[in-house]
């Protein structure tokens, strides 16, 4: 007596019966392998939006807008609680911003000049702000995206994927990086 034989006996159902029920599992099981593999293909889809995300910068941008805002002459909180109010809105006060703020563009206004090429992969912050056009916002961005990637980018395009980056941002930083 064949298997399939004594499961009917055991069951009280016939062999057609028996088959029919085989049929039906067997199309359960591969329904639910279905649904499982599009669950993590939808998963998957939203972690690589995530990560475009992350790299869009656009909560860091919109707080250095506020930040940049503040200097313009605005007093924050910190500063209103630590400093009295003549101190703060005398004419003195006014000229030292003034010069501060002066002083920090001519520091600013130094060209880059590097000429030679850095290891991408092991690259600090400190090294990729040599790269003319690359700042501390950027390297920040860069060393994150690096680090998303698993520690290791293997072509330069995919550095487009980086906010701020774009077709020239990308030939000066062909110029300068290696992928070894």
């Amino acid at each position: 007596m064949n298997p399939l034989d004594r499961l009917a006996v055991r069951l009280s159902l016939t062999r057609a019966e028996i088959s029919v029920l085989s049929i039906l599992t067997a199309f359960l099981v591969l329904g639910g392998v279905v649904s499982n593999f599009r669950s993590v293909r939808d998963a998957d889809a939203i972690v690589k939006q995530r990560e475009l995300e992350q790299f869009s910068d656009k909560e860091t941008d919109s707080l250095l807008a506020a930040v940049s805002a503040g200097s313009k002459g605005t007093v924050t909180a910190q500063e209103a609680l630590e400093k009295p109010y003549e101190t703060r809105y005398s004419k003195d006060s006014y000229k030292e911003q003034s010069t501060r703020k002066h002083k920090k563009r001519e520091g600013r206004s130094e060209n880059k000049v590097f000429s030679g090429t850095i290891s991408f992969n092991r690259a600090t912050e400190r090294q990729l702000q040599q790269i003319p056009g690359v700042g501390p916002v950027m390297a920040k961005r860069l060393v994150a995206f690096r680090a998303s990637k698993g520690g290791r980018v293997e072509r330069h395009e995919e550095l487009l994927e980086v906010k701020g980056i774009g077709e020239k941002k990308l030939e000066i930083l062909k110029k300068h990086l290696t992928l070894e």
